[in-house]
């Protein structure tokens, strides 16, 4: 006798707007756990802000509703990770998760060999994105290619190192390992960084671990682990968002009066007298005269305020009506 289907119950979906920072988990992809906080949170659209491997975790913010407007300062971001580099061993991945493919001996790690690698790879460098990597390649991501024995050529790609510490560590998984702490431009492939010390030490190298310690100015001490997200109610989970303009809380703000709030809304350049916008400016934020009531991005080039990311009045009123103790800028700046 067969058994009888189990029928799932249909999440009703909501309207969510904000910014949940996640702890990713070990053993999760970054859409797996977008997935799931989506599912808890009910929301109806969301978007993550960059890829984590499964091996690594930490700082994950992710966009919910109007929030994935402004996702892709996120992705253009500076980054800080912490990463153990196992020496001796390199693999086909670069990490811990593939198969070795070269054992060498290991040096001696002394401080003067770390003062130089240091050196050597502080500053801009140039690399060569791994095979293993969501980065497309013909329309298909290079790990499709990888997994079926594949190796295609790859440009290669300018990234900075901004700061970059080294020292000597224990593991079991290796006869020597470095942890290394990086803080680095968008685009900087961390496995490549360890397989690249690997080489420069001579004895090859790939990572053991690794976490991202910070994201455009969100760090890991901000952020919330699904099982404590998994525990909360559902209106202690939507508390744990930030709101949509602490993606950009670090640009100035302007406000506008109802008259030009309504016509920067209709995405109409706001010519001003000189000064009243500000000096020009790459970004700002622009509100209502309701201090709450985030209408978007702008920049601003010879008193004129140019529409940039906006929202549309069903999300600002959404976002209104769900008034939340950290919804105004000077309140943002107060927790952050």
């Amino acid at each position: 006798m067969s058994p009888t289907p189990v029928h799932r119950q249909k999440i009703q979906r909501r309207p969510v707007h904000g910014v949940l920072l996640l702890d990713k988990p070990l053993g999760l992809s970054s859409n797996q756990a977008l997935q799931k906080a989506k599912w808890l949170l009910r929301a109806d659209k969301a978007g993550h802000t960059g890829t984590l491997d499964p091996l690594a975790t930490g700082v994950l913010p992710l966009c919910f509703g109007a929030a994935t407007k402004f996702s892709q300062l996120q992705l253009d971001a500076d980054k800080t990770y912490e990463a153990l580099l196992l020496l001796g061993q390199k693999t086909s991945t670069a990490d811990a998760e593939g198969e070795v493919i070269a054992t060498r001996p290991v040096p001696p790690i002394t401080p003067e060999l770390l003062a130089e690698l240091i050196l050597r790879f502080t500053g801009p460098q140039t690399q060569v994105p791994p095979m293993y990597s969501a980065l497309k390649k013909d329309g298909k991501a290079l790990y499709e290619y990888a997994r079926k024995g594949e190796e295609v050529e790859r440009e290669a790609r300018h990234v900075t190192i901004y700061k970059l510490n080294m020292a000597p560590a224990l593991d079991p998984r290796a006869s020597a390992a470095i942890k290394i702490i990086v803080s680095c431009s968008k685009g900087t492939y961390i496995r490549t960084l360890g397989e690249d010390i690997g080489e420069a030490i001579g004895c090859g190298a790939h990572l053991g671990s690794l976490r991202r310690l910070e994201t455009g100015g969100f760090t890991a001490s901000q952020c919330i682990q699904l099982p404590a997200l998994e525990a909360m109610s559902e209106a202690g989970r939507e508390a744990c968002l930030l709101p949509v303009q602490s993606l950009v809380a670090a640009y100035p703000v302007v406000t506008l009066d109802a008259d030009n709030a309504g016509r920067f809304l209709s995405g109409l350049r706001r010519r001003g007298a000189p000064g009243q916008w500000g000096p020009d400016a790459a970004m700002v934020q622009v509100y209502g005269s309701d201090p709450s009531a985030f209408l978007g991005s702008a920049h601003i080039t010879a008193d004129e305020l140019i529409p940039g990311r906006l929202l549309s009045p069903v999300e600002i009123q959404d976002m209104l009506a769900s008034r939340s103790p950290v919804s105004s800028p000077a309140a943002y700046a107060a927790v952050a």
